[in-house]
Formats: structure tokens, C-alpha cells, sequence
């Protein structure tokens, strides 16, 4: 159905983001507690002035993302960062170029978010935002199309009572960040949490094959939440389809009924233009996840706190 509609429509879908990929670099072996004292002064110069070092480059991810919006707007904004480049790649690829970096103990700076699966990973920090450019917490909100209550609605209740917490979430990221499947990974985790998955499905009838779609940007959070409510909707007798696009393309086709619905929706912030341009086309059902957070994230061993305690380009 929708990749029909996505050629009527001449977007491209299909993004070349790996998620196995955001698992590659790291090593359950690297120890978080060492601080680069076996590399002598030469971690402590680095520590003290990694600005230069960083060749003044911010590790992104995919470009058009919130996160990296704010980080260019960080550029803008703060006297420390002039001159700074965001570079973008995609998800896996930033969470590789941090996995290296922190087996050797390099300086790196990299858009980062919660939950992600780095942060039971790798021992890191967010870095403070005086000026408030990443803002205040957010929520992860799950958006439908027009009509679904009506059509399916039994999938409509489901996702209306999908709810859970960081930590649920980033179990599962951390999973498939070492390499289990992500269907796999979800499969486990509804089968683990039965108690929890029966409130989303209670009074809840079984359907017979019936046919939805769900749209996601291939960021880890949004592929472990959306092959966890697959799963569930799949054990309630759906045929489910999950397709990976582009953030604007995700908001779009559900606004258009191209696609069912999504769980993705991360505001106010980081797609908050996106919901301000199709807000009366989708159907709201409230936040699935609160709590998240984005901002620029450096490992612990870096003597920086703040964005404000990093140099300009010269």
C-alpha cells in the first residue's frame, strides 16, 4: 500500500541507515572507569582543550533530524561554539564513530539522546545547555491517521494504551545494538512482559489478518518501539507492515493516510515543525514514552561540563 503511494508521491523511502551498524566500534571489554591515566600527559592536554582536537566538529546524524537543528542552532547561539560544524551522517553511523572514540579514549561530541542504548552501554554525559537551545524534556507521542478508530479498532485501542518506560525501551535497543534481530529482540520482550503488554490489549478482540502499517524513522528508540507494538499487534492476529522513511516522509504519509499510524513522534521540540504542519491531520493519542531528552553528549572522561566550556574555531 504505501510504497505505492510513496512513488505517486516522489519521495525516496528507502534510507540506507543500518541499525546493527550503532552496535559496531564498541566492546563490552572497554572500561568506562579509565580515566587515560595509563596514556600520560598527553589525555590530560587533550581533556583540558579537546576543542581543537575535534577539528571543531560536532558528530551528527541524519540531516533535517531535531537534534541536529538544535546543534546547528547551538553553533549559532553560543560564543563557544563559532566557527563548529555539525557533520551529518546517520544514527549508526554516530553511534560507531562514538564506539571507536571511546575504546580509545578519544575526545568526541556527538547529538545524543534518551533513551538510546549508548547510555547503558557507555558511560556518558549530556553536556549543559544554559542558553535552553535542546529545551526541556520531551515525549515520545504515538500519531494515527484520520479514520483509524474506525476502520481498526482494535489497533487503535492497542496503540491509545501503548505506554512504557526508558529503561523497557532501552533494554531492547541494547539488545539489538549486540546484535539480536530487532524482531527478535521485541519478541523476547513482550514474551518477558506479559503482565505489562496485557494492559495494553485488555478488552481488546482478536482480528483475523487484518491489514496496518506503521511508519518509523530508523533511529534505535523508534526501531525498538515500533517492533515491540508489531509484536503485540501481531499476537492480536494483525498483519503488520513496518516501513523505516525519512522523518518529514513519516509525518506525511500518516497525515495522509498513506500509512496507519506511528510511534515516533518525539515534541515538542525535535519534530516540532513537522507536527505544527500536519497537526489537523493526524489524530493525537497522547504521549507512548515521557522523559526524553536530546543534547550534545561527550563521554564522562572529558573534562567538559557545559557547552560554554568549549573554544571557538579560530
Amino acid at each position: 500500500m504505501f510504497g505505492l503511494n510513496l512513488k505517486r508521491l516522489g519521495l525516496a523511502a528507502g534510507l540506507s541507515f543500518t541499525l546493527v551498524a550503532a552496535g559496531c566500534g564498541s566492546d563490552e571489554g572497554s572500561d568506562s572507569e579509565n580515566t587515560g591515566g595509563d596514556n600520560g600527559g598527553e589525555d590530560t592536554e587533550q581533556a583540558a582543550n579537546p576543542s581543537e582536537e575535534l577539528d571543531y566538529t560536532i558528530t551528527g546524524i541524519e540531516p533535517g533530524a531535531g537534534v541536529v537543528k538544535s546543534a546547528e542552532n547551538a553553533t549559532e547561539t553560543y560564543d563557544s561554539l563559532a566557527g563548529w560544524e555539525v557533520e551529518t551522517s546517520s544514527s549508526g553511523a554516530m553511534a560507531t564513530a562514538l564506539g571507536e572514540a571511546y575504546d580509545n579514549e578519544e575526545p568526541i561530541i556527538v547529538t545524543g539522546w534518551t533513551p538510546h542504548w549508548k547510555f547503558a552501554k557507555y558511560d556518558l554525559k549530556y553536556l549543559e545547555d544554559p542558553e535552553g537551545v535542546f529545551g526541556e524534556e520531551e515525549e515520545i507521542k504515538t500519531m494515527v491517521r484520520q479514520g483509524l478508530e474506525e476502520d481498526m479498532p482494535e489497533a487503535y485501542q492497542i496503540l491509545d494504551n501503548f505506554h512504557w518506560e526508558t529503561a523497557d525501551m532501552e533494554s531492547v535497543m541494547l539488545e539489538v545494538s549486540d546484535g539480536t534481530p530487532a524482531e527478535e529482540a521485541a519478541a523476547t520482550w513482550v514474551e518477558e512482559n506479559s503482565d505489562k503488554v496485557a494492559e495494553w490489549t485488555d478488552g481488546v478482540g482478536e482480528v483475523d489478518g487484518q491489514e496496518i502499517e506503521l511508519v518509523y524513522v530508523e533511529w534505535d528508540s523508534e526501531v525498538a518501539s515500533t517492533n515491540v507494538i508489531a509484536e503485540v499487534l501481531r499476537n492480536q492476529g494483525f498483519d503488520v507492515t513496518i516501513t523505516p522513511i525519512d522523518n518529514a516522509v513519516m509525518w506525511q504519509s500518516v497525515a495522509n493516510g498513506d500509512a496507519d499510524g506511528m510511534v515516533a513522534a518525539w515534541l515538542p521540540a525535535t519534530h516540532g515543525d513537522l507536527y505544527e504542519e500536519y497537526k489537523d491531520q493526524v489524530v493525537d493519542l497522547g504521549a507512548n514514552l515521557e522523559g526524553a531528552k536530546i543534547g550534545l553528549v561527550v563521554p564522562e572522561y572529558m573534562d567538559v561540563d557545559s557547552i560554554e566550556d568549549l573554544e571557538p574555531a579560530e
